[in-house]
This record gives structure tokens, sequence and C-alpha cells, in this order.
């Protein structure tokens, strides 16, 4: 029997807030229902559904009579409003209009713990995604799916082994409601070999953004289809085939019943890329044929690759993807082969069904999620565009960047509010760092020190709680917290957190035991490591590395200050980004796409020292006397690569992390005992650096004015005068594969090999094209005398249909100097293209 509280009418407004995930972000809010019980919100974990279930009725009355708290409430509410309020101006009205949609898929979304149907680094990206689109104003719809029973969660026992425990999540006590439409839920059905899936629509409120999330645990299936949303990356094959399918096709449909009309879709890494073949039905079941409809679908579309390894894709048997797309046959139009070859990437494996390949295949534009990222993603990718190199292949990059609000400590959120009342809303500008250029050292140290005390004050909890559970006897415990029960400004705590995969190398600090554990005993100061991650139930070696790591922190050697934390969710991760003196990362170069932990550290004024992979290659920042951290240079291709960057990594905490740690000021005016001033000026610059360049706001601009503009904008022209140009597009693919071959050119005429400034540099080129027209070649001029390169676009000045000949002329620019080399190519053109090169061919004469 659970006996629940009512709700006092002055406090109204805590259930509406309570339904949105608004709270995620806002500590306003969530400090709201902390202060009603504290005891009872650190029950529930956070969860102000459930608190509001379990609130003693007692605590309610009393916060009902409190015009301290009625104030706070009124004021969290006229902010709630404020955010969500339909007639807002959005920051990016004039990119994108109110008549546009971005329908936004992803296999997890990660808001808050509260609602734990995330796995990682994915889905909390595409929970910050929702986030910033909600701060910004810009009309996004999020489509993922509802787990039953989420993820897993972690318990680690007396050995080390990891136990990942699964237990339903009753949908009542969580942040949800059915979606509707008028006042009927919204149900779809999705066809599955030999029978029909039903899948009831839920809606999660994240501010302005709704993310609406399929659940096939209803009474209409049978108890194996029942099961296909209980966990997220859980059973075989063809439950993940189910999965995908469910949310591709099942998250159109869901859109399209609940009256959603996206004008640009985006597809969060390759799991939702059957979404592409919904679409595709959808046209030729009204007349369209296939190959038009495929290029009017990809026109809109934009693709999300995350995964720098060709294993971390995607892949199903060819006969298991038949059996499924089977159904869809007879409406698309087309034959299973047809649909199979959408998937073939032969550069890796030929032989299985990729699910990158069809996003790449149903999309026009790409991106990986940092620089180094995007040049891998584009190698990778290469076989899709053959003859372009692949440093101009269209798959490009968009950085990954973190929610602010919602990592940014208690402390300097207030700290912001205070100094700049608007800054949220220009996170995007360089001079946002100023925010923290005149903090007074000792306030930016105290606020760090408070932040460092609720984390250690959570370890030791937790550490109390595995004891307990261990059976251990209160010395181990004693041993274990022996460094957290030190004074906090004494001792360097550096954090790793994230997925317990083998190419994170959680051990490489370890790969020299005997010399780290010098270090630990010399160092003038004590050092604790704290390391905190899920390994994939699946995923042997990586669970053998978290029992490793257990092993060290129970060696004498290390006892105190290895210390290994289970059950890693979004409530740890913001106490140990926040808390920590120092971020450890150190992936494997080049298998860190973004790594966005390491941002979350470094708004917090946490020192990065890490792998220069992903996010950290462009984020380092060195300059006179300061920096943001430090980076390992990585040596790949180095047989002994892991023996020289961990000798590189313990080589920076012994010369220049713990020394400028453990440098403190003596007594002077205007200057406390023991402040560490340098440290400090290193906090201020990371914040300085990282905060307007890694964070979600910008990175949401970015895909809207680089992406999501031009996805709308290709998708009507695509659309108009019933599908005119998908039309012209896939009749020009067909005579450019019946007829590239036959494209040739030569050089009429070109400038010599000496010239002088004031002589004229142009070149002519005559094409040959047989069965394809002079106006659909272009030629180009590609520039370049080892420092930089340039792309010169000649022009069409002479053309006949038959023989189909062309004149070009390339008109060298004329601040060209010294000694410079070029070099000649034709590419096909079309009005359709929104990359120069996505139709993949390219002559060099």
């Amino acid at each position: 029997m659970e006996v629940r509280p009512s709700l006092p009418p002055a406090l109204t407004h805590l259930n509406e807030l309570a339904g949105n995930l608004h709270y995620s972000r806002s500590r306003a809010v969530r400090d709201l229902f902390d202060r009603v019980d504290a005891v009872t919100w650190a029950q529930v974990e956070g969860n102000p559904v459930r608190f509001l279930q379990l609130m003693p009725q007692a605590s309610l009355d009393r916060a009902a009579d409190d015009s301290a708290f009625l104030a706070e409430l009124a004021a969290a509410w006229r902010g709630f409003e404020e955010h969500c309020a339909d007639q807002r101006v959005g920051a990016l009205d004039s990119v994108i209009g109110a008549d546009a949609t971005v329908a936004y898929f992803c296999a997890e979304f990660g808001f808050h713990e509260s609602l734990p149907i995330y796995s990682g680094g994915l889905g909390i990206l595409a929970g910050d995604h929702c986030k910033a689109a909600s701060d910004l104003g810009v009309p996004l719809v999020g489509v993922g799916l509802l787990y039953r029973q989420g993820y897993f969660q972690q318990c680690i026992d007396a050995e080390g082994r990891q136990h990942p425990r699964f237990e339903d999540l009753e949908f009542s006590h969580l942040p949800i409601r059915p979606a509707t439409r008028g006042s009927a839920p919204v149900e779809v059905r999705v066809e599955f070999p030999g029978r029909m899936v039903t899948a009831q629509v839920w809606e999660v409120r994240v501010g302005r953004v709704v993310v609406y999330l399929l659940d096939t645990d209803v009474a209409d299936n049978t108890a194996a289809d029942r099961e296909i949303t209980h966990r997220l990356y859980g059973g075989d094959r063809r439950r993940r085939l189910e999965q995908e399918m469910l949310l591709g096709v099942g998250g159109v449909r869901a859109l399209r019943a609940l009256g959603i009309m996206p004008s640009a879709w985006h597809i969060n890494e390759g799991h939702a890329a059957f979404s592409i073949l919904e679409r595709v039905r959808e046209l030729t079941r009204d007349g369209l044929a296939f190959d038009p409809a495929r290029h009017a679908v990809a026109a809109a579309t934009l693709f999300t690759t995350h995964t720098p390894v060709p294993a971390g894709h995607d892949t199903f048997a060819p006969d298991l993807i038949e059996a499924h797309v089977q159904p869809f046959l007879a409406d698309l139009g087309v034959d299973a082969p047809t649909v199979l070859s959408l998937g073939t990437d032969p550069a890796h494996d030929g032989k299985h069904f990729n699910m990158t390949a069809l996003a790449l295949r149903g999309s026009r534009q790409h991106n990986g999620v940092s620089r180094v990222h995007g040049t891998v993603a584009a190698q990778m990718s290469q076989a899709f565009w053959p003859e372009v190199p692949a440093e101009e292949n269209p798959l490009t990059h968009v950085t990954n960047g973190v929610h602010v609000e919602t990592f940014l400590n208690r402390d300097l959120t207030r700290l912001f509010d205070a100094t700049r009342r608007d800054w949220r809303n220009h996170l995007h500008e360089a001079g946002i760092g100023e925010l923290v250029e005149r903090i007074d050292p000792a306030r930016l140290w105290s606020m760090h020190l408070s932040a460092k005390a609720h984390l250690v004050d959570d370890l030791k909890a937790r550490l109390q709680r595995q004891s307990e559970r261990f059976g251990e006897a209160h010395v181990r415990l004693k041993q274990r917290c022996r460094v957290l029960e030190q004074p906090v400004d004494d001792f360097l705590m550096v954090g790793f957190a994230r997925r317990f995969a083998t190419y994170k190398r959680a051990g490489l600090l370890f790969r020299q035991r005997e010399r780290l554990a010098r270090l630990i005993e010399t160092s003038p100061r004590p050092l604790v490591f704290v390391f905190a991650g899920k390994a994939h139930p699946a995923d042997e070696p990586g669970q053998a590395l978290l029992k490793e790591v257990h092993e060290l922190s129970a060696d004498p050697r290390f006892a105190g200050h290895v210390l290994l934390i289970e059950g890693y969710d979004m409530g740890l991760a913001r106490r140990l980004v926040a808390g920590c003196d120092v971020w450890l990362n150190t992936p494997e170069f080049p298998m860190e796409a973004s790594g966005t932990s390491g941002q979350k550290a470094g708004i917090n004024g946490v020192l990065n020292l890490s792998v220069a992979d992903g996010w950290w290659a462009e984020g380092h920042d060195h300059r006179e006397g300061v920096a943001n951290g430090w980076s390992i240079s990585p040596t790949p291709g180095a047989a002994d690569r892991d023996v020289r960057e961990a000798d590189d990594l313990l080589t920076l905490l012994e010369t220049e992390v713990i020394p400028l740690f453990d440098r403190r000021e003596a007594p002077a005016d205007n200057v406390p005992e023991g402040l560490p001033l340098e440290w400090i000026a290193w906090q201020r610059h990371a914040i300085a650096t990282i905060l307007p360049r890694f964070n979600a706001s910008r990175m949401v601009r970015d895909y809207a004015e680089r992406h999501y503009r031009r996805a709308i904008d290709a998708g009507r022209l695509l659309a108009q005068d019933g599908y005119r140009a998908a039309k012209g597009r896939a009749e020009f693919e067909q005579l450019l594969a019946a007829h590239w071959a036959g494209v040739e050119g030569k050089v009429i005429s070109a400038p010599g090999s000496i010239m002088r400034q004031g002589d004229s540099l142009s070149i002519e080129i005559e094409t040959t094209s047989p069965g394809l027209p002079p106006q659909s070649l272009r030629c180009e001029a590609v520039l370049g005398d080892g420092a930089f390169r340039r792309i010169v676009v000649g022009e069409l000045i002479e053309s006949t249909d038959e023989p189909m000949r062309g004149r070009h002329r390339i008109q060298l620019p004329e601040d060209l100097a010294g000694e410079v080399d070029y070099w000649l190519r034709i590419v096909p053109t079309h009005e359709t293209l929104l990359h120069p090169y996505e139709l993949g061919r390219m002559v060099w004469l």
C-alpha cells in the first residue's frame, strides 16, 4: 500500500514543474524540491514525480505556509513560463522559420538520472541537443524508444565482477505521459515478419521541446514483442533489428499520427536509418518512383555518425534484413536486392547490411562530432564517393558541446547570474569567458572546494554502501577513505568516468605500476584517482578491465589512492565533473569521436589531462604561463604506443600537474595563506576557453545554420512541381552511371612555366562527354604550394550538344606569387547539389 499526499493549492505549480524535464537543467527548480524535504529528495534520487508521490503531507503543508518558499516557487514558475512561452522569440527564428520543424531521431536520450533510458555519451548528447534547442527556440521534436528496463543498474561484487541488474521502470513514477491527439492516445503499428507490432507513443517535455518515445509493452502484442523495448542495447541481433525497425519506421508513423510534418530530419547515429525507407515508402505509395523518392528524402536528411571504428556500426545478415523489409517491397516498388544494396559497404564488409551505409545513402548531409573524428569518418566512408579525395568528400564535422546549465555547478551558476543575468543567451559568443575574468581568486577556489567537498561526501557514502554489501570490516573502509578524510584543499583528485570500453584505456595509468606507486608515495600532496563507469554486459574485455581497476584499488600500494565507484549515472557524473581537480581521458587515438565529459569538467574549472583526440585536439589552449590543461600527443601506429603514452601521462603528473597543484602562496596582503594562485589562473583559463566553444548552444546553432536550413530548403526544392527536381536528379544519376566513363578533357591553353605579374593567368579546357551535356560538367584547378590549398572553379564559355563538347575557362587568382603547383580536374554538377562532390565522380587531367 502506498499512501500519497494531497498537494496543497498553493503548491500546484510543483506538479507541473515535476512533469517537465526543464528541472533537469534548472537548479532553481531542483532546489525547490530539496528545500521542501531534503530527506525525501535524496531518497528518490532527484525524481520530482516520485518525490510528490512519497512526500509526507506535513512537509507539503509546511511549505504551503512558508512565504519565503512560496516566493521562490513563484520566481521559478515565472522563469519556467518565460522559457516555454509560445510567443517567445527564438534566437534562430531568422534561420528556421515558424513553418518548419526538425525531427531528431536517436536510440537513447539522457536528460536526467530520473529517466534512465540512456547508456552513456550518445544519449546524454541527445538530451543536451534537445535542451539547447529549447533554449534557442528551435522547432525540434525528438523521437526515440521508451525502455521498460532502461540500460542496466550496475553492481560490483567484492571480487570486482560487474553484475548487471535489470528492474522494470514504473512509468507512473517518471516524468512522462501518454501522447494524445485530441483526447485519444496515439498508437502506431509496424509490420514485422508474419505479424503486426503495436507501439504506444509517450511524450517527454523538455522545456519547449517534446520528445516522443515508442513502447511495445502493450496488451495487443505477444509476450515476445512486448519485450522489444525492454532493454537498451540488449538481446541478440534480431532484437536489435526489431528495435531499429521500430525506431525508424514506427517513429515516422508516430509523427504522422500526431499530425507533425517535419521539414528536416536529423538521424543521430545509424540506429534510426530505417526512417529513410519509411519516408521513401510514403512517397512511392503515392505514385513517385523509387529513385526520385529516395533523392527527395535524402535532400531533407542530415546524418550524424559517432563511431570512428568499423566494428562500432550496426550490421545485420542479409537474410534477416530481407525478411524484415519484405512487407515494404510492394509499396516501394523494388525488389529485395535493391533495398539490400542501400546497406552495402564494400570497403569494410560487403556481406552484411550496414546501417551507416543506409544512413549515408539516404542523406545528403553527413557529419562527425569533432574535427579529428570528421577526418576519420571521411576516410572510413571514402568508398561512398570513390573518386573524391577523402579530405574533400561531403562528410564534415560539427564538434559536440554540452548543455552548460545542466552540468555547471551550483555556485558558478549563481555567480554567473549575479554577474550577467542574460549569460545563457550569449553562450556562443567568445566574450562569455569574461564571466570569470574578474572573479576574485579566493572566491573561485572556495567555490571549487565546495563542489569538491560535496563530491567527497557522496563518494564516502557510496563507498560505505559498497563496503556494507561486501561485508567488509570497518578497518577496510577506513583505509579506502583515508585520503578522502583529509582537508579537500590538500589532496589532488583525478577523475576518470566513462564507458569501460577497452579503447578508452582506463588501465593506461597503471601501465607502469611501480612508477605510479613511487609517485603516490613521494607526492608532496596526497593523490586519489576516482574511477567510475559501466561495461556492456556482453563486453568481456571491458568487464575484465573494470575488475583490474577494482583489484588495484585493494592493492596495498594503491589502497585509498585508487577508488572504483559503482552505479555510474548522470547524477554521479555531475558531481564528478564539478568536484574533481583533474579530468583524465586516455583513449586510443583516433577512436574517441568527441568525449564530452572533459567539456563538462572544463566549464567547471576542472583541468583536463587527456590524449589529443576527439574534442581535446581542438580544445587544448596553452598560452604564456597558463593553459586549460595538459595534452598527451598520441603515437598512432607505434608498436609500443601504450608504453609511450603511459610514460608521458606519468611524466606530466610528476613534473607539471602535481607541482602546479602543490604551489601555494605565502600569506600576503589580500592573499589568503595556502591559496594556489597559479592553479586558479589555469582554472579561470579553462572556463574562459572551453565555455564559449564547447557548449550545446553553439553546437545546435551550428547544426541549424549549416545543416537544418539547407535540409529544409533542399527538401522543399525537390518536392516542388510534383517532385520535378527529384525526378531530374534521378535521371541525371542514371546518365552518370551510363556515360561517366566516357568523359575526357584536354588542356587547350595554359600559363607558361614562368609568368609575370599582370600576365593573363587563365586555363582553357575542352571536354567531351558522350551522353552528358557540357552544362553538367565543371572544371576546377587545385592550387597548392605546400603551405595552402585552393580550389578555383571554371566557367563554361562555349558548348555544343552534338558531339557534346564544352570549352571551360579557369581564371587563376591575381594574388599568386612564387612557385605554385596546380592540378586540373573535371567533376559533374547539378542544380540539386548540396555539396560540390556528393556525386562521387572526379576525373583528373
